[in-house]
């Protein structure tokens, strides 16, 4: 049996064409993985809460894991609904750390009129999807307010934040993709 070695990029409902492209392009040059567009979860009404009208992140991400097929290694979900998990009001993203699947939100990450511009949402959601498979490969939360693993409490630091992982980030990362082939 072949390890896995496919990470998919799964939109959840109608994504933009250009916002799933983003993230599947980045993604080889940052984990070295083959990455692919699949989607595995059209209905997402089974997250939904109805005091927050938001969806539960934790919710989703089990769903998607279990859907997730053979010879994916992991699993990136992308949405246009607002996330939470009940100790924070909202969450760009969620993912298993160490595990198979995450998610992230693009709600309040694209900003301006049309909210479909391609300016400053396209390299925020490319940071927060890289983010979010980082936790995936067990990458924990970085105090480097430039690394792309710094956790983000408003889009000002998602913007600050560089499309890079820090030094130490890159060296766990690295030593974790090769354990996954060992």
């Amino acid at each position: 049996m072949s390890r896995p070695d496919t990470i998919f990029v799964s939109p959840v409902g109608k994504i933009a064409p250009w916002i799933t492209r983003a993230i599947v392009e980045k993604m080889k040059s940052f984990f070295g993985f083959k990455t692919e567009e699949l989607p595995l979860l059209t209905d997402i009404s089974f997250a939904f809460d109805p005091e927050r009208n938001q969806y539960h992140s934790t919710l989703i991400l089990e769903e998607v894991a279990a859907r997730c097929p053979r010879g994916g290694l992991k699993v990136l979900a992308v949405t246009k609904e607002d996330l939470f998990i009940p100790i924070l009001t909202h969450v760009y993203g969620e993912a298993q750390l160490g595990g198979k699947a995450c998610i992230i939100s693009i709600s309040r990450l694209i900003t301006g009129p049309d909210m479909g511009g391609v300016d400053s949402g396209a390299g925020r959601i490319v940071k927060e999807a890289i983010h979010e498979l980082g936790h995936c490969f067990d990458l924990r939360h970085c105090e480097d307010e430039y690394c792309i693993m710094h956790y983000c409490r408003k889009l000002a630091d998602v913007d600050k934040k560089l499309n890079r992982f820090c030094r130490y980030c890159n060296i766990f990362l690295s030593d974790n993709i090769k354990r996954l082939g060992e």
